[in-house]
């Protein structure tokens, strides 16, 4: 099994939640609290890894993309599906 970091795994997450939302890099980073001239760019930065995100950042990411904080962070992606799962079943009740 490929062992990857964590840092490449939030980046990966990151992306495909909001690819799973869809929404653009820029509305992200506004909704997220980030100047809109900035917005694209720093999500693309933290996407590919070039910027590290602090953790206040994360959850409001995480907010804006409708998925759990955890979702990020999540090693396997058998947890990473079951954290959605999980927060889908919560939200409908």
């Amino acid at each position: 099994m490929v062992q990857v970091d964590a840092k490449t795994i939030f980046c990966m997450r990151l992306k495909a939640a909001r690819k799973m939302a869809g929404i653009s890099q820029k509305n992200l980073g506004i909704k997220a609290g980030l100047d809109e001239f900035v917005a694209s760019t720093r999500i693309n930065r933290y996407e590919l890894g070039i910027h590290e995100v602090d953790i206040g950042m994360a959850a409001r990411m995480a907010k804006v993309l409708n998925v759990p904080l955890a979702y990020f962070y999540a090693t396997e992606e058998e947890l990473a599906d079951i954290i959605l799962e999980y927060a889908k079943n919560r939200s409908t009740g």
